[in-house]
């Protein structure tokens, strides 16, 4: 297994002293038994969690003076979280619905890229259901210009199989080929190099994406990955084995940490999404150490994208409100909503030029008001518009 390191190198340890009280994460939270667990988490570095927002509070927002962290050419959405407008029947309603009419609306909110999740919508929709080809490219390809719309990634085929099979590479570089019809400079996935907590498979990970990144790097394309919250959490990666003969304690490494040593930092690139970075925190904050001792390690996500500072030119900017009755410790809400404190993340970043962040909801859409998505997708541009230095 080659180890690849960037000039700012990896430590491991991700250690900063609290940004926030735990009297001001208190006052966040309505359960104060399970707020007192959860304070030593929340808000581990300044550029986390902050209070919720009240009444006249923007949340660092500022719609006052002073330059844009986010350029207006770099703001940017994933089409995922619209995706009930471009899978909806044009023929049954008069809100927008599918790529093209979508494209429009988000135009008008201003966005200037977009991050696909699929090339599919509605089978009524201009151009059909599918436009996974060369012809579907190209009629996106004139949509995305007339609307001045830029297509940074998309989420979607990598192959599951490896060593490749000779159809998963064919459809590796077909998805290359839309990619630059596209004109992005990124192609990824939404899903993690591998689910498995074991050094063993981060390393047949790392050997795959290491094979498709020169492929991707020919074609002119950046891959990269989209995390989870999961990604970020320990590496078992020594200690006693367990029945399977695996390692049941850590280094300490975390698994992206890892997967960032021994990939090539040329061809191999990643998508953060801060949201579940900071579930990540919220849930994987200790670990057993080599020794069976427990250590303390509370994640910090901007340290990482500024070891690593040119592997990461995609955000998902996912915003969240503190639910301690939740697992992840957060539930989504529209971009510039919530308590993520994304002034802090952002400056703290920087190479606010070399950067893309796409507004991601999930839970964007909705049964009972068709118009939601849309509605939020406006309200996210709003906030992160309002984002200053």
């Amino acid at each position: 297994m080659t180890v690849y390191n960037d000039a700012s190198g990896t430590d491991g340890a991700l250690r900063r002293s609290l940004g926030i009280d735990r009297r001001r994460f208190l006052s966040t939270c309505t359960a104060v038994g399970a707020a007192a667990i959860a304070a030593p988490v929340f808000g581990a570095s300044p550029a986390f969690a902050q209070p919720a927002p009240g009444p006249g509070h923007d949340h660092g927002h500022g719609h006052g003076h002073g330059q844009a962290l986010v350029p207006a050419h770099k703001r940017g959405i994933i089409l995922y979280t619209v995706r009930d407008a471009t899978g909806r029947d044009p023929l049954s309603t008069t809100l927008p619905s599918g790529f093209r009419a979508v494209f429009k609306e988000l135009a008008r909110y201003g966005y200037k890229q977009v991050e696909f999740a699929g090339y599919g919508q509605h089978a009524n929709a201009p151009g059909g259901n599918n436009l996974e080809s060369v012809e579907g490219a190209k009629l996106l390809r004139s949509w995305l210009d007339d609307y001045g719309l830029r297509a940074q990634g998309n989420h979607g085929f990598i192959p599951g199989s490896w060593p490749l099979s000779p159809s998963d590479l064919d459809q590796f570089k077909r998805h290359l080929e839309i990619a630059n019809i596209l004109g992005m400079d990124h192609m990824g996935t939404g899903g993690d190099p591998t689910g498995s907590a074991y050094r063993a498979d981060w390393d047949v990970a790392a050997d795959k994406w290491n094979a498709l990144g020169q492929i991707a790097h020919r074609a002119g394309i950046k891959l990269y990955t989209h995390n989870h919250d999961a990604a970020y959490g320990f590496l078992l990666d020594g200690g006693p084995l367990d029945a399977q003969g695996r390692p049941t304690r850590s280094s300490g490494i975390r698994k992206l940490e890892y997967f960032l040593k021994v990939t090539d930092p040329k061809t191999v690139w990643l998508e953060m999404d801060v949201y579940w970075a900071h579930v990540a925190q919220y849930k994987f904050h200790s670990y057993t150490a080599l020794d069976g001792s427990q250590r303390e390690n509370i994640f910090d996500p901007a340290a990482v994208v500024r070891r690593h500072n040119k592997r990461y030119p995609l955000f998902h900017a996912k915003d969240g409100i503190i639910n301690t009755a939740s697992g992840d410790g957060y539930d989504m809400v529209p971009f510039g909503t919530g308590v993520i404190d994304y002034r802090t993340f952002f400056s703290r970043v920087g190479q606010s030029n070399y950067r893309n962040p796409m507004v991601e909801q999930d839970t964007a859409p909705s049964s009972t008001d068709l118009a939601q998505s849309l509605k939020q997708a406006r309200i996210s541009y709003e906030g992160m518009a309002a984002l200053r230095k």
